[in-house]
């Protein structure tokens, strides 16, 4: 469940939850979480979407010591999460922030993209289109980015995809960082 409050709200972030909200009910397939419902709480001055329930978040497994991801493991996850990519992309979507807590996995290893927050669409995925550079956790960043592009398109998720794939294997980040500073 995510939580939006409206009493502090300003255009901008009501434009971003609307756009995410539009986004997430045009995605239907079984590597993309699905938003099950909306529901309003006038006492709370709150939106709550409201997704199916995953166990975890891979972020939070890599980053347990107890856990280390097995070849086929890390393929089984990197196919899923590519076929969810490939289902957003030919659905003209960018995520735009893919990274390790925006993964959820179930304990039957079912893994499903999430959090499209910063997704955008776009008109043809063969193009790249102006947009913000201002996108993505540093950590997943591709070098264009970095850099101050505005013109992309879906090789920026494809990238942040190539990130999680060797974190995977790494076990740790390969490119942590606190600045844009390279």
């Amino acid at each position: 469940m995510k939580k939006v409050r409206f009493d502090d709200l300003e255009p901008e972030s009501v434009k971003f939850m609307a756009r995410e909200i539009l986004i997430l009910r045009r995605l239907d397939h079984p590597n993309v979480v699905k938003l099950e419902g909306l529901v309003t709480s006038r006492m709370s001055c709150s939106l709550f979407l409201v997704f199916e329930y995953m166990d975890h978040d891979l972020a939070g497994l890599a980053a347990s010591p107890t856990i280390k991801f097995t070849e086929p493991q890390v393929k089984c996850y990197m196919h899923q999460l590519f076929s969810g990519l490939e289902h957003c992309h030919n659905r003209y979507v960018l995520h735009r922030d893919i990274k390790g807590s925006d993964i959820l996995v179930n304990n039957d290893g079912n893994l499903k993209i999430a959090d499209f927050g910063l997704a955008t669409s776009f008109l043809d995925p063969n193009e790249k289109h102006p947009m913000t550079s201002r996108v993505i956790t540093l950590w997943y960043r591709p070098l264009e980015l970095l850099l101050g592009a505005t013109d992309y398109g879906v090789g920026i998720d494809l990238w942040s995809a190539g990130c999680i794939l060797a974190e995977l294997l790494a076990g740790k980040p390969i490119m942590p960082g606190h600045t844009k500073v390279i």
